[in-house]
């Protein structure tokens, strides 16, 4: 199978490797990491790097295409006319499209979501309405080919859940023990729904300093409208 994972600068990591360590599994798996040009590609930590052997315009098909999300640096993303046709070139090829956290946004802002349900990292996932997508939060949401999942950890359900979907149960029973995926959280504040409202806002804030240590003033500006919303 020909999987494909979109990498940018400003990632979240865990959203693509969570799925990789899990999808690496299937037979015949050829995995390749496409950026828009080869390269370093640097985290939205800026210390953890992907070096991207393979760049869009080299590209033209897959089984499987993984969009991971980012803090922030899926607005610039989705913004970038040649990444989104990309995108849709690439999805009229798969069998499955999939996201995590905010790689659904970027989906979304091709309009392959228009009227589908999706799921998005808790707090920006009001943005899949500026697109035609109809924001659900839940863990995983499948819509025909598109699988969307939740923010970042909720990667390696969805790998697990696609797993499941491909190759049947007992493969992905088999992967899960060898990642020893055995979530065990201490806290019960994982999900927005049952979070203190204390505990979401203090997040909402780290998570606001975090993005703008990514932004440049250049890119505050440019974005500033959709910043606004993102911080709703």
């Amino acid at each position: 199978m020909n999987i494909v994972i979109y990498i940018y600068n400003g990632m979240t990591m865990l959203d693509a490797i969570g799925p990789y360590e899990v999808l690496r599994n299937l037979p015949n798996a050829n995995i390749r990491l496409v950026a828009k040009k080869k390269g370093e590609i640097t985290a939205d930590s800026g210390v953890v790097h992907l070096h991207a052997k393979h760049q869009i315009d080299e590209v033209h098909q897959a089984d499987l295409l993984l969009i991971p999300g980012s803090m922030i640096a899926f607005v610039r993303e989705m913004k970038d006319r040649k990444v989104l046709e990309w995108i849709k070139s690439i999805d009229a090829t798969t069998q499955k499209t999939v996201t995590v956290c905010t790689g659904s946004i970027l989906l979304a802002a091709t309009g392959l979501l228009k009227d589908k349900k999706a799921t998005s990292h808790w707090k920006p996932i009001h943005l899949l309405s500026e697109f035609g997508a109809i924001p659900t939060r839940e863990r995983i949401v499948e819509q025909g080919k598109f699988i969307t999942a939740a923010g970042v950890s909720a990667g390696i359900d969805m790998a697990l859940y696609l797993l499941r979907e491909i190759e049947g149960e007992a493969a992905a029973k088999v992967a899960q023990l060898a990642i020893e995926y055995d979530p065990n959280p201490i806290y019960a504040s994982g999900n927005y729904t049952t979070a203190a409202p204390e505990i979401i806002g203090a997040a909402e804030r780290l998570m606001a300093a975090e993005a703008k240590k990514e932004l440049s003033l250049w890119d505050m500006i440019k974005n500033l409208r959709t910043l606004k919303k993102l911080g709703r």
